[in-house]
């Protein structure tokens, strides 16, 4: 049952109020992942909160209907000395996920420096090495531009070299008689 590796298509979501990444991959994990799409939804600072929260949901469900992900991995909200940015992020986040839940797909949670670490090595890794290793590990021809969507197929990608270990750590907890935490 655990030797069993499924392909699994991740859309990835570096969460921002004014650039939200958006990344989907398709891979098995110990094996090539490959890029399907993505891009940044951009929303104006001159909009109501209102305006450009539902212009993030609008495109979230738009990518969750055309590209039907198995599990969507959004960026984990971290402490930060901008209390604004902080807010936005933790807001975009919290749409992606309220999205992925009313169509019934999972959702994974993973910190920035979990993602540097799945997809450089180093969890402390700049955005230019990310990007390097986004762009190495999808043999894309070109780095994904801007910063914000190689972040999210880096969180893609992670979600597929790590998703897999960690439903095989719960089913084992399950078949053990144990109970899975929330992520």
């Amino acid at each position: 049952m655990f030797g069993l590796e499924v392909q699994v298509r991740v859309l990835g979501v570096d969460p921002g109020l004014t650039r939200c990444g958006l990344g989907v991959v398709d891979g098995t994990v110990g094996r090539t992942v490959s890029a399907v799409a993505y891009d940044v939804i951009r929303t104006s600072t001159s909009d109501d909160i209102g305006t450009r929260l539902l212009q993030l949901e609008h495109e979230l469900q738009g990518w969750l209907q055309q590209h039907r992900p198995d599990v969507v991995a959004v960026e984990r909200v971290f402490a930060q000395h901008n209390v604004r940015t902080v807010m936005g992020t933790a807001q975009a986040a919290a749409v992606a996920i309220t999205c992925a839940a009313r169509v019934g797909v999972s959702v994974a949670l993973h910190t920035p420096s979990e993602v540097k670490a799945a997809v450089t090595g180093n969890g402390r890794a700049d955005k230019a090495q990310v990007t390097a290793m986004v762009t190495r590990v999808l043999r894309l021809s070109s780095p994904p531009r801007p910063a914000d969507a190689a972040d999210a197929l880096a969180l893609a990608i992670c979600q597929v070299w790590r998703g897999g270990m960690q439903r095989r750590l719960d089913a084992a907890v399950v078949a053990a008689g144990g109970k899975v935490s929330a992520r």
